[in-house]
């Protein structure tokens, strides 16, 4: 190793690859992906290159860790990046807020549409219930009024062979001779016998 590349081979292999990686690390990420959301994975990141890399052209020496500690950032770049990080935290809480108000109208759409939809089921009951009510109702009236036809039919053949009956009765009855005898009882009824030489006069229904 020595020999190869002099007592100076850790500068070369190690620290200015090191410094090399890191430049190409932070120009490919952004500040928040290099100063937040990355950099825990950059320590790896530098092992799995420099170890590539040594593996080829530097076999014998080997990397066992990294630890690199966060970078410096310059206060205006600091106070920049602070600014825009708040003007990103409001953004996306106004898309979230926004998120929630369609979430809470959509919910209240649906649950209006379910009401709606009960409501709807409870008027067809209602009124299938109703139908029903109004039917059974006729139907009751119907057998109402078959069965006062049916008695006044039944009556009206009774009294029919009542006075059949009674007429067939009289028709036995009315013998020639009880024709002239009632005959003569009518014309007994309304004779007057007169006593004496003279016949009265009548007048306005008064005997003279």
């Amino acid at each position: 190793m020595v020999r190869n590349y002099t007592a100076d081979y850790d500068k070369l292999w190690i620290f200015d690859r090191v410094h090399h990686e890191i430049n190409q690390f932070c120009s490919s990420h952004t500040l928040q992906e290099v100063y937040i959301d990355m950099f825990d994975q950059l320590d790896e990141a530098l092992v799995e290159s420099l170890s590539s890399a040594i593996a080829i052209w530097a076999p014998g020496l080997e990397i066992q860790s990294i630890r690199v500690t966060k970078p410096r950032i310059p206060d205006t770049i600091l106070k920049n990046y602070e600014k825009v990080e708040a003007e990103r935290t409001e953004f996306n809480l106004e898309v979230q807020k926004q998120h929630v108000v369609e979430k809470n109208a959509q919910n209240e759409r649906e649950r209006a549409k379910i009401e709606a939809q009960k409501l709807l089921d409870v008027s067809v009951i209602d009124g299938g219930r109703r139908v029903k009510e109004k039917q059974a109702l006729m139907e009751t009236q119907q057998i109402a009024n078959e069965m006062y036809l049916a008695r006044e039919k039944a009556h009206a053949d009774s009294q029919f062979y009542v006075d059949s009956k009674q007429a067939d009765s009289n028709n036995q009855r009315l013998t020639p001779e009880l024709v002239r005898k009632q005959t003569f009882e009518a014309l007994m009824n309304k004779a007057q016998i007169v006593f004496g030489d003279r016949v009265p006069n009548v007048k306005f229904g008064r005997m003279e």
